[in-house]
């Protein structure tokens, strides 16, 4: 059962994908598959991949998928793998999703994970979304703290602009960024969003 915030979250990033017009998704860090099962019910999506280094979580979603008609189904992969490698079958997708995932990441993968995503599998659009810790206070989380035991770091939205900036500048895209998840309006969304669009060009 998701939480409020994380029905808000799943519903931006879905609309998101909708204004890319992707029909081919990779889920990077699908976990037991919210943001999956959503998509294979729809038409419009024609091949999902969802990966995580989680054995535990990918079972779930098998058993979650087991419950879908054989057509949504016949749309779905999930694979065990890393995000912070590149891998060679899972480029040229329309549009890939890391839904909450970067800050349970070491400092150090960041790099690692533009490498393997933005520089070698370079889908079409990326859409990433992380906690915005100027929200934290609404949320009761005390300026010492994370939310979350596994999560690395929880950035501002200064932060996690200049690093989509950076990100965009260093690999050919350009970006856009939301706040999503119970807007505030001066601290902003409990998450933040970065769409990336692929250019022609790499610089």
């Amino acid at each position: 059962m998701t939480t409020a915030l994380q029905e808000d979250r799943l519903v931006a990033v879905l609309r998101a994908i909708d204004e890319t017009g992707a029909r081919t998704v990779l889920d990077l860090g699908c976990g037991s598959g919210d943001l999956i099962l959503r998509l294979a019910t729809r038409a419009s999506c024609t091949r999902i991949t969802g990966i995580d280094t989680d054995l535990e979580s990918l079972r779930r979603l098998q058993a979650r998928l087991a419950d879908l008609p054989a057509d949504a189904r016949a749309r779905v992969q999930i694979a065990n793998a890393s995000m912070t490698a590149a891998h060679r079958s899972l480029r040229g997708y329309d549009c890939a999703t890391l839904v909450e995932t970067i800050e349970h990441l070491p400092h150090a993968d960041l790099n690692r994970l533009e490498r393997a995503l933005f520089a070698d599998m370079r889908p079409q659009h990326i859409i990433v979304t992380t906690p915005n810790a100027d929200y934290n206070p609404v949320l009761g989380v005390p300026p010492h703290r994370f939310r979350h035991p596994g999560h690395h770091f929880e950035w501002s939205r200064e932060r996690f602009g200049h690093w989509a900036d950076g990100v965009a500048a260093r690999n050919g895209y350009s970006v856009t960024r939301r706040d999503v998840a119970g807007t505030h309006p001066a601290l902003g969304g409990a998450s933040q969003m970065a769409i990336f669009r692929r250019s022609g060009q790499v610089p």
